[in-house]
């Protein structure tokens, strides 16, 4: 799974409500299919790899992914029946914040049918509503 080699804190506080929409990575640079997300979230790193899975399974080693999101932002849990207090709890895992129009996915190197058919397979790992994009 995706994860930074070294954070410069270990621990970082949870922000507020996701406000805005993308002004950076919000166009397709790489490939000529994209998927691109149309609302807030906080995607997780198993949620990142599980849509790769999905999208690479189905182009059977056909063709080129870029995974164009990361995830920087580590997520911390006390452990089950902890009492109040005692400090934060320890990272658990790490999320990529998104905002709407940012491109989660690109792909290039399939025919469109086959590579709109492994973005839908791997929209429905995400936890963030997306749209298919083809490049001009």
């Amino acid at each position: 799974m995706l994860m930074p080699k070294k954070v410069k804190h270990r621990k970082i506080q949870r922000g507020g409500p996701l406000r805005g929409v993308a002004h950076r990575n919000n166009e397709i640079s790489f490939g000529s299919f994209g998927l691109k997300s149309l609302g807030n979230s906080l995607v997780s790193a198993r949620q990142i790899e599980s849509a790769r899975r999905a999208m690479t399974r189905y182009i059977q080693r056909g063709g080129k992914i870029w995974i164009r999101i990361f995830p920087d932002k580590p997520m911390t849990k006390k452990g089950n029946e902890t009492p109040m207090g005692k400090g934060k709890g320890a990272v658990d895992h790490f999320v990529a914040i998104v905002k709407p129009g940012t491109m989660l996915f690109e792909m290039d190197g399939v025919k469109e049918n086959i590579a709109k058919e492994a973005m839908r397979l791997a929209a429905y790992k995400l936890n963030v509503k997306t749209k298919f994009i083809v490049k001009e």
